[in-house]
């Protein structure tokens, strides 16, 4: 696929650009994904290493004898432990935190500088884990791997969404998230391994981190800028160069000009914080706030955070938990592939609208398979042919999220911004996945506690009301390069409202 394979072409409203895709930028954007790595493998993790009897035993000494005292109460309460919770989640927060701070470091130094920081940071937090002796260093760690994690998925996204052509940019864009994907099945596969480790299984787990991170420092120190990147900071020539090279053809001039108004009109944006909030923009703030917090309202984190402790509440055995959560697993990464085929032929709203239903579905079916079985005091054992059903219907709904809202929930943000709000559109979106994904963390075992199997039911809702919200108001971003997206909201019947017919969105006039 060297030289240009195929032509890029703008779709959906967008100008075409000559140029196609080559061997180049497809190795550059795989790259530039393995940052999701870091946060696949922290997510895998994180519930592995909360369901082993030693890590337990030696940081939640407090868990025993509730978990004793669950089996002759109600099944539901096993883990609620707001300290056991609080491992898990400080790391989103720190993330929130950090994404704010990685906009700015994004624009003014450019993305792989991003990317790097956040591999060093997770790297740092990954060793702490690795040889923590108390709970204040396990925090540290994991506070540190949280900024590494709000690095990576600020500049990541955008990176791939710059370097990518239009016509291929949603499938090297989930390359972002076939890489987080990846990096939670590794981490599964590990945590089964470790737990059979007769001592200090959960160090190991903790401390492979630190693999994902070296993978993330390596890469982006030999990855080269953006052009959108290079041109922010006045490099034109370079910008330009790169350009060729990404797109495999000296004839750029088109696009850099596009490139270069966007840019132009970037600069005089002083306050890109006060001017998203601008009419012009409240489509892309809009989506960045609302896709980012839906993603994580699916309760999808349930299952990556707290799989096999999810399992082991439900009656399985230490050893089936965790493999349940390999099988999860596996399911995950082979349905992110899916969307990296369909979504630049089917388009986002289609894998927005059948993922939704899909997860819906699922969410009504677990709720009324556990609610049966356990009812609201949280007394009964599963049958093998009923734990079998529920797997089934958690790997189907793992799917449906898998190749829609898990890569399209990157994506989307990732391209609807123009240059002159990116960092601050990107930021916001991290910032409100980090804090929603926070929420999950630390209350969904209270929660299970208190609303039991409702707690499906919730999250069921929850999914109905994102998948009309998605109907309405997401118009078709399939094909259209991302100076050009202003004119996919003037078109829409709700958006257009807020698109003032001399506004200049992407440096393009959009009358």
């Amino acid at each position: 696929m060297a030289g240009g394979a195929f032509v890029s072409e703008g779709g959906s409203g967008g100008r075409d650009y000559e140029g196609g895709v080559t061997v180049f930028v497809v190795i550059t954007c795989m790259v530039a994904a393995m940052g999701g790595l870091l946060f696949g493998y922290d997510l895998g993790i994180s519930g592995g290493v909360t369901s082993m009897d030693e890590f337990l035993s030696k940081f939640f000494p407090q868990l025993e004898k509730q978990r004793v005292k669950a089996k002759h109460e109600t099944a539901y309460c096993k883990f609620d432990d707001q300290k056991l919770q609080l491992f898990t989640s400080s790391l989103y927060l720190a993330a929130l935190v950090a994404s704010f701070v990685a906009s700015v470091v994004t624009r003014k130094y450019g993305r792989k500088v991003s990317m790097f920081t956040g591999g060093l940071a997770f790297l740092t937090g990954a060793l702490i884990n690795a040889f923590a002796i108390n709970v204040t260093m396990l925090i540290i760690g994991r506070l540190l791997l949280g900024v590494g994690v709000g690095f990576a998925n600020q500049s990541t996204p955008v990176y791939l969404s710059e370097m990518a052509p239009a016509k291929i940019r949603g499938a090297l864009n989930i390359c972002f998230q076939v890489a987080i994907t990846s990096g939670i099945l590794v981490a599964n596969l590990i945590n089964y391994g470790t737990s059979n480790m007769a001592k200090n299984g959960w160090r190991v787990s903790l401390g492979l981190a630190a693999v994902p991170a070296i993978l993330m420092v390596i890469g982006s120190f030999f990855l080269p800028d953006t052009p959108n990147s290079m041109l922010e900071r006045g490099k034109y020539e370079e910008a330009k160069q790169m350009l060729k090279k990404v797109r495999g053809t000296e004839n750029v001039d088109h696009e850099f000009q596009d490139i270069r108004d966007a840019c132009e009109a970037a600069k005089e944006v002083e306050h890109p914080w006060k001017n998203i909030r601008q009419s012009k923009y409240r489509p892309a703030l809009v989506f960045c706030s609302a896709i980012p917090f839906f993603q994580q309202i699916t309760g999808i984190n349930v299952i990556m955070f707290y799989a096999p402790v999810l399992f082991k509440t439900l009656g399985f055995g230490d050893d089936a938990a965790l493999m349940s959560a390999v099988i999860t697993g596996v399911v995950n990464v082979l349905a992110t592939f899916v969307s990296l085929y369909s979504v630049d032929r089917f388009g986002r709203r289609f894998l927005f609208l059948e993922g939704g239903i899909q997860m819906f579905i699922c969410q009504i079916l677990v709720g009324s398979f556990i609610g049966l079985k356990f009812g609201t005091t949280g007394t009964g054992t599963l049958t093998p042919a009923t734990a079998d059903w529920i797997l089934v219907f958690i790997c189907v709904y793992v799917a449906g999220f898998a190749w829609s809202w898990g890569p399209l929930g990157w994506l989307v943000p990732s391209e609807i911004c123009p240059l002159e709000i990116r960092p601050a559109g990107q930021a916001i979106n991290v910032s409100v996945n980090m804090f929603f994904t926070f929420l999950i963390g630390q209350f969904f075992l209270t929660m299970l506690c208190h609303m039991k199997f409702g707690l499906f039911y919730f999250f069921a809702g929850m999914v109905a009301i994102m998948t009309i919200f998605i109907y309405f108001l997401f118009p078709e971003t399939r094909g259209v390069p991302i100076e050009e997206m202003g004119r996919v909201w003037k078109q829409h019947w709700f958006w257009k409202n807020y698109i003032p017919d001399d506004a200049v969105i992407g440096g393009h006039d959009e009358n």
